[in-house]
C-alpha cells in the first residue's frame, strides 16, 4: 500500500492505536504514535498530531500525557475498568450454561474492551478449559430466542430432552425427547439464572399452570404467530422470590416446611434462602425457619448433607419422606462389606 494512501482515515487509525495499545501503565510517545500510524499507511507530523489529539479529546476520547519530559499520551479511562472486566470474565467463564466455544468467543470480545496490555492481564486469569460447561451449543440463540419472544409477547414452540446413558456405538450420553418428540407450546414470561444453569418460566395453558424448563435441554424453539396466556398469573410476579421456592429448580409440590439448623449453618441457610428469612432461636446453638420450598428429591438430598444439623420439623409427611430416602439409602449398603 503506498505511503498517505490512508490519509483520510487519520483520526480513526489515532484513536484506534490509543485504545488498543495505551493505558494508565502503558503511553505512546509522538514518536511512537507516528510509527504505528506508519504501520496503517498513514503519514504524520508532530504538529498534525496535536491538532489531532485535541480534536479527539473533544469529540470525547480522555487522552491525558505523562508528567515526564519525553511524554506520553494514553487512554485515561474506559467504559469499563480492569477489575469490571475481571468480573466479566469469571462470570463467562465460570458459567456452566455457555459452552467451551462460547465462553472462548465472549472472552476474546470482552478482552477487546482494554488495552492490549491489560488484555494480556485477563487471559493470564481464563480457566475455561477444566470446566463443567453444557453440551448444548444452541443455548446463547435459544436465550436470544426467547428473550424476543417475551418482548413481542409471543408464544414458542419446541422440544424438549433429557441425557440419557447409552452404552451402544461410541457415544455414552444421548438425547432423549420427551413426549417421544412432539412440540411443546408454551407463553415464556420470564428467563431465570439459578444455580448455574438457565430457565424459561411460562404459563401452559393445557394444564393451566405456570411451568419451568432448563433453556440448555431446549431444541428447535420456534416464535409463534400468537399471543401469549397467563397474564393473571404474572401480573404480581417476582423472578426472585419463584427461584427461591422453586428449590434447585426441579419439580415438585411446593409448600411451607418447618426446618431447625444449628447455628454454624447460618450462612448456608441465608446463601439458599435469602437475608429476608425469619430466625427464631431453639435451643442452645440451634435456630428454626419457616420456608416455601419446593419438597423434592434434590431437596430432601440437601438437607441429608448436613446430617444430625437439621431437622425437618413439619410437617409430618415430609418428615416421613425424608425417613423413607434414609432407609432406601441403608437398605443399599446394609449387608454389603468392603472388598
Amino acid at each position: 500500500m503506498p505511503k498517505g494512501a490512508n490519509q483520510k482515515l487519520k483520526l480513526l487509525y489515532l484513536m484506534k492505536i490509543l485504545q488498543e495499545r495505551t493505558d494508565q501503565d502503558h503511553a505512546l510517545t509522538l514518536a511512537q504514535i507516528i510509527d504505528a500510524l506508519e504501520e496503517f499507511g498513514v503519514s504524520a507530523e508532530r504538529k498534525s498530531i496535536y491538532d489531532d489529539l485535541e480534536a479527539l479529546r473533544l469529540y470525547g476520547l480522555n487522552i491525558e500525557k505523562t508528567p515526564e519530559r519525553t511524554c506520553g499520551y494514553y487512554i485515561a479511562d474506559r467504559a469499563f475498568e480492569l477489575p469490571e472486566l475481571k468480573l466479566l470474565v469469571d462470570a463467562v467463564q465460570s458459567s456452566k450454561f455457555i459452552t467451551y466455544k462460547k465462553s472462548n468467543e465472549l472472552i476474546k470480545k470482552v478482552e477487546a474492551l482494554t488495552s492490549r496490555p491489560q488484555a494480556q492481564l485477563l487471559q493470564r486469569q481464563v480457566y475455561v478449559a477444566n470446566r463443567i460447561k453444557t453440551m448444548n451449543e444452541s443455548i446463547y440463540y435459544n436465550i436470544d430466542t426467547i428473550h424476543a419472544a417475551i418482548s413481542s409477547g409471543n408464544k414458542i414452540s419446541y422440544r424438549y430432552f433429557e441425557w440419557a446413558v447409552c452404552f451402544s456405538g461410541s457415544d455414552r450420553v444421548r438425547k432423549q425427547f420427551r413426549k417421544n418428540g412432539e412440540r411443546y407450546c408454551i407463553s415464556p414470561w420470564a428467563l431465570i439464572w439459578d444455580d448455574e444453569n438457565y430457565y424459561m418460566v411460562g404459563f401452559d395453558a393445557d394444564a393451566q399452570m405456570v411451568k419451568h424448563y432448563r433453556v440448555d435441554k431446549m431444541e428447535a424453539i420456534a416464535v409463534l404467530d400468537e399471543p401469549r396466556e397467563g397474564q393473571e398469573y404474572f401480573a404480581s410476579f417476582d423472578a426472585a422470590i419463584y427461584a427461591k421456592g422453586i428449590f434447585g429448580m426441579f419439580g415438585g409440590q411446593a409448600e411451607r416446611v418447618r426446618l431447625r439448623f444449628a447455628n454454624r449453618l447460618i450462612g448456608v441457610v441465608l446463601d439458599r434462602f435469602g437475608k429476608e428469612v425469619f430466625l427464631v432461636p431453639d435451643g442452645d446453638g440451634f435456630f428454626c425457619i419457616s420456608t416455601d420450598v419446593v419438597v423434592s428429591p434434590q431437596f430432601l438430598s440437601w438437607l441429608f448433607g448436613f446430617g444430625d444439623d437439621v431437622e425437618v420439623l413439619s410437617p409430618p409427611h415430609v418428615k416421613k419422606q425424608l425417613q423413607e430416602q434414609a432407609e432406601k439409602v441403608l437398605r443399599l449398603y446394609a449387608g454389603k462389606q468392603d472388598a
